[in-house]
């Protein structure tokens, strides 16, 4: 059986082997120091034949009091369309609501992947004007993109920005 942990520091490499083919088509690219720095937001799935091999991944990255994003949602092709996808996003859905969140973000092109699981498009804004304002001062792209800022246009083209209620 797959199971299904927090992410060690030791399993950076292996997460960036894993995303590596799907960035730029379906995963933002990130610098190795990135996957460092949150390390603790990741849940990993291990082979159960291959101690140690990756085969799966997946990030809650708190925005706001009760909101937060799944980032870097990835399985290996060997493993897809077997449910596993599913299960580390309801991973990270138990993540929030143990961190007190209800409402999840996520910027994809798999639109019913995440329609499956319970999130709908974002028409408008996405959050009220006086969290849009504090949010406005992050610099993470992630952020930046939840806003449907301008400035991310160019890097979310074709991407559908989606909210799931816990």
């Amino acid at each position: 059986m797959i199971q299904v942990r927090w992410a060690r520091g030791s399993d950076v490499s292996s997460i960036r082997e894993l995303v590596r083919p799907l960035e730029g088509n379906t995963l933002t690219p990130k610098d190795p120091v990135a996957y460092y720095e949150a390390v603790q937001q990741f849940r990993v799935a291990e082979d159960p034949d291959v101690p140690g091999r990756i085969i799966g991944c997946g990030a809650l990255h708190v925005m706001w009091d009760e909101l937060a994003e799944v980032r870097t949602l990835a399985v290996h092709p060997d493993f897809a369309r077997h449910g596993l996808g599913g299960r580390l996003l309801e991973t990270l859905f138990d993540d929030a609501r143990a961190l007190g969140l209800c409402r999840i973000f996520c910027l994809t092109f798999e639109v019913d992947f995440f329609t499956q699981h319970g999130f709908s498009p974002i028409l408008g804004q996405a959050a009220e004007p006086d969290v849009y304002a504090e949010l406005l001062r992050s610099y993470d792209e992630g952020v930046a993109e939840f806003l449907d800022l301008e400035r991310v246009k160019p890097n979310t083209l074709g991407n559908t920005r989606m909210l799931r209620i816990l």
